[in-house]
């Protein structure tokens, strides 16, 4: 039965389906079942390909990776570390694949079903992982922050002086009240009439008003 595995496709399927729960595991509270089917799934993978000599070490570098994953959506959260994971875990999964054609398909069962857990989140109570990084801790005016781009929209269109040298950014004054803003590279003597042209995020942007 277990035979079945030396086919490439199937090897795919079952890396997919066993990255796909185990990575549910890491995004939503399944309260461990997702995590048992997952390791289930790669047991049955990692016990058909693996040698005595390499079993151990491939295995092991497997499970790093899913810690450094682990490590980065609770810490870091910005997927650097969460990346180096990921390429370990397709590392020692395609590493025993018994063909080039077979440890590609092993790499994408990985890829796709890493990206396919995330619908998890649609069904399942999510965790925390990079929710700084999925914007879900955004700043907004409900958390007592205020955007520039939320606050200060309505400037676009007004004029106003430069108080500082722009090189290229410094300070404009407008309607009696002094922002930092940048001239998108253009160098602008304190005194210049500006006008600005957007307001994006924490950025405003002037242009000389007889440019505009």
């Amino acid at each position: 039965m277990m035979e079945i595995l030396e086919v490439a496709s199937v090897g795919f399927l079952v890396v997919f389906l066993g990255t796909l729960f185990i990575f549910g595991e890491l995004m939503v509270r399944a309260k461990g079942l997702f995590a048992i089917l997952g390791i289930a799934i790669m047991g049955m993978y990692f016990s058909y390909h693996l040698g005595e000599v390499t079993s151990l070490w491939v295995v092991i570098l497997y499970l790093i990776g899913i810690a450094l994953i682990i490590f980065d959506g609770n810490v870091t959260m910005d997927g650097t570390i969460g990346l180096i994971g990921s390429l370990l875990m397709i590392f020692s999964l395609a590493l025993p694949a018994p063909s080039v054609v077979y440890g590609v398909l092993v790499a994408m069962g990985v890829v796709i079903g890493a990206a396919v857990s995330y619908l998890f989140t649609k069904v399942f109570p999510p965790r925390n992982l990079w929710s700084k990084l999925m914007f879900k801790e955004k700043m907004s005016a409900e958390l007592g922050y205020q955007s520039m781009n939320e606050s200060h929209q309505e400037l676009v269109g007004k004029t106003g002086v430069a108080t500082t040298d722009f090189r290229p950014i410094g300070t404009v004054e407008i309607d009696g009240r002094t922002y930092s803003a940048t001239s998108e590279g253009r160098w602008l003597n304190a005194g210049t009439d500006v006008k600005v042209i957007d307001v994006d995020g924490t950025r405003m942007v002037v242009v000389p008003l007889s440019t505009s």
